[in-house]
């Protein structure tokens, strides 16, 4: 089923994702970053929650990568996306992997939202929101997608001096580890800004963590430190009896 809300959607970064897609389960290619701090990201998030037996969604899943690794760890799983063929390339790799209790859709964030509130217990929405024209209005439809009690977990780029070197300057110029325009400066988001749409959605912060990458050893890690990239994690207050 697609179902299209084009009022949140940047048709420039839509293209720009889709162009890539060909090459989203490739370790080598351009995706090499998610899938290197993919193992990270999934293992933060169950330090919180325990995926077995949960239902969760992905939003913005692009090709799959953080939904596949969540189904494969027992959550039945929707991943959704607005880049049709981003979601081809999901589909085709579950097929291919034999990935169970997967699914994609194309649909916003705000339309599950308004189809389907409060069904989730995890909602997760990574390296998504710094590409989109209004990133509260996706904060508040996760808020909205997630069942009183539930998880949601965000991450994103800072914005700040150290940020645009790190994350234009040396990722897409000087390393060439993305393509250059993957990222915005003005596109970014602050913590304390990501806190304030989390805290006006209603949801409770719980924790952060930064994500840090080291050019000699080609390794990332997380640590302490929020002034690139950062994750958060919040949980929607348990219903009142």
């Amino acid at each position: 089923m697609c179902i299209r809300d084009s009022t949140n959607v940047d048709p420039a970064e839509i293209a720009k994702f889709s162009e890539l897609a060909h090459r989203w389960w490739d370790q080598e290619s351009e995706f090499r970053p998610l899938h290197q701090i993919n193992p990270m990201r999934l293992g933060w998030i169950q330090s919180f929650v325990p995926l077995q037996g949960l239902r969760a969604l992905d939003v913005g899943c692009g090709g799959g990568i953080l939904a596949d690794s969540m189904a494969r760890q027992g959550a039945e799983v929707t991943g959704i996306d607005l880049s049709s063929k981003a979601l081809r390339v999901a589909q085709l790799h579950a097929m291919e992997a034999g990935t169970p209790t997967i699914n994609y859709r194309e649909v916003s964030a705000e339309a599950l939202a308004a189809e389907s509130p409060a069904v989730f217990d995890v909602v997760t929405c990574m390296e998504m929101l710094e590409h989109v024209p209004d990133p509260a209005s996706v904060v508040q439809a996760c808020a909205t997608l997630a069942k009183p009690g539930g998880w949601v977990f965000f991450s994103t780029i800072n914005r700040n001096a150290m940020a645009f070197l790190q994350a234009i300057v040396g990722a897409e110029y000087v390393l060439g580890m993305l393509p250059r325009g993957t990222h915005e400066y003005a596109k970014m988001i602050r913590p304390s800004e990501l806190a304030r749409f989390c805290r006006d959605a209603g949801l409770d912060l719980c924790g952060s963590s930064g994500l840090g990458y080291n050019p000699l050893t080609r390794h990332y890690s997380l640590h302490d430190n929020t002034q690139v990239n950062y994750l958060i994690a919040t949980r929607k207050p348990p219903a009142v009896a």
